[in-house]
C-alpha cells in the first residue's frame, strides 16, 4: 500500500484512532486502544520516507529538515483533517497521523455529564480538562465551544497548536488562533485576545508560567477560559499548575486557582466492545470546601470531596465506570484496567 490516500481511507473505514508510519515495521492502525498492523509488507525506509512526505508541502519539507520535527494539520481531497507529527526515528523518517472528526461532536454525543454543560454556559471562571494524553480532552473541549457556539450569542477566541476542529459562526462568533500562524505563542495571544472583547477564550494548552497567570487571571475578572492539562489525576492538577511556577509565585498560583476555578472534567479513553470509544470521566465542582483545599495545600483532600459532592454535580470515576459497564457497552477488562488508577 504505497499511497497515503489509500491508507487513510483504509484508516476511517475500519475507525482507526491513529494511523503510524515507522520505516521497518507494517503500517499500523491504533483500534480499540490496540496497535494493529494493516499491510502485510513491512515499510523499508524509502516508503516510509514518501508516505510521510507525501503529507508535506515544500516549505514544510523545509522546516521539518532543518527542525528534525514538525506538527500540522493535514486535510485530505476529502477535507477530512488529521493532526500530524512527522520526526526522525534513529535516523528514518516516520509519521504519526491523528484521525478527526470532520466537525465537532456534541457533548450529548461524546455522553458528558450535565455538569459540563452547565459550565459551559457560566459566564466567567476557569474550566480545566485534564487527562493523560490522548485521552479525547479537545475533543471535550471543542464539543464545549460547539456547545456555546449553538445556545449563544457570545465572542469566543480559541488559541491552539494546532487547530484540530474547525467552527463554524452560528449564534456566537469564534475566532480560531494557531500558535506559529496566527500569533507567537500562547501567552502572546491569550494577551491579545484580552483586547478583543472576549466572553470566552479556549487556549489548547497551559504549558508555561505566563499563560497560566493570565488564564487565572482572565478568568478572575470576568471571562470564562477553558484549557486543557496533563495530568494523572485531579489531586495533581494543583502541583502540575506549580511546576511552571518560580518558587516565589506557589502562594500567587494558589490563590488564583482557589478564586477563579469554576471546575474539573478528569477523563479517560477506552475502547468499546464494539469497537469504538467512550469517555468516562470524574467531575470537580470548585464549592466553598474545594476553594479552601485549594488554598490550604492539602490537594489529597479533593478526591473526598468529589465523592461527596454528588448534590453539587461532582461525580467520582468509579461512579462513570459504573454506568458504562451497567450499559455493556466496555469489559470488565476495560473496567478494572481503568478504575485500579483511582482507587
Amino acid at each position: 500500500m504505497s499511497d497515503i490516500g489509500n491508507i487513510l481511507n483504509l484508516a476511517r473505514s475500519k475507525m482507526a484512532g491513529d494511523v503510524h508510519i515507522v520505516a521497518g515495521s507494517p503500517v499500523l492502525f491504533r483500534i480499540g486502544g490496540e496497535l494493529q498492523p494493516v499491510t502485510r509488507e513491512v515499510l523499508d525506509s524509502r516508503m516510509a520516507k514518501d508516505l510521510t512526505y507525501a503529507l508535506l508541502t515544500p516549505a514544510q519539507v523545509e522546516d521539518f529538515e532543518r527542525d528534525l520535527d514538525i506538527d500540522f494539520m493535514y486535510a485530505d481531497t476529502q477535507k477530512r483533517r488529521y493532526r500530524v507529527n512527522v520526526a526522525y526515528n534513529d535516523g528514518e523518517i516516520g509519521a504519526v497521523l491523528r484521525l478527526l472528526a470532520s466537525e465537532p461532536m456534541t457533548l450529548d454525543q461524546i455522553r458528558m455529564p450535565e455538569i459540563v454543560r452547565k459550565f459551559a454556559h457560566a459566564r466567567k471562571g476557569l474550566v480545566l480538562i485534564t487527562g493523560a494524553t490522548s485521552e479525547g480532552k479537545t475533543t471535550t473541549m471543542a464539543a464545549m465551544i460547539d456547545e456555546i457556539n449553538e445556545t449563544a450569542k457570545r465572542h469566543i477566541v480559541t488559541i491552539e497548536d494546532p487547530i484540530e476542529y474547525v467552527h463554524a459562526n452560528k449564534n456566537s462568533v469564534v475566532r480560531q488562533r494557531e500558535v506559529g500562524k496566527d500569533t507567537k505563542t500562547f501567552g502572546r495571544g491569550l494577551r491579545a485576545a484580552l483586547r478583543q472583547d472576549p466572553d470566552v477564550i479556549a487556549i489548547g494548552e497551559m504549558r508555561d508560567y505566563d499563560t497560566i497567570k493570565i488564564a487565572l487571571t482572565a478568568a478572575e475578572t470576568g471571562v470564562l477560559v477553558m484549557s486543557t492539562l496533563h495530568v494523572i489525576s485531579i489531586d495533581k492538577i494543583v502541583e502540575r499548575l506549580l511546576s511552571y511556577a518560580p518558587d516565589s509565585g506557589d502562594g500567587h498560583i494558589r490563590n488564583l486557582m482557589a478564586e477563579s476555578l469554576l471546575g474539573v472534567i478528569h477523563q479517560e479513553l477506552m475502547p468499546t466492545n464494539d469497537g469504538g470509544k467512550r469517555v468516562a470521566c470524574e467531575t470537580l465542582v470548585a464549592t466553598d470546601a474545594v476553594r479552601n483545599v485549594l488554598r490550604n495545600k492539602g490537594t489529597f483532600h479533593l478526591r473526598n470531596a468529589i465523592t461527596t459532592g454528588q448534590r453539587y454535580g461532582m461525580q467520582t470515576m468509579k461512579s462513570s465506570l459504573d454506568a458504562i459497564l451497567a450499559e455493556g457497552v466496555i469489559s470488565e477488562a476495560t473496567y478494572h484496567r481503568v478504575l485500579e488508577n483511582y482507587v
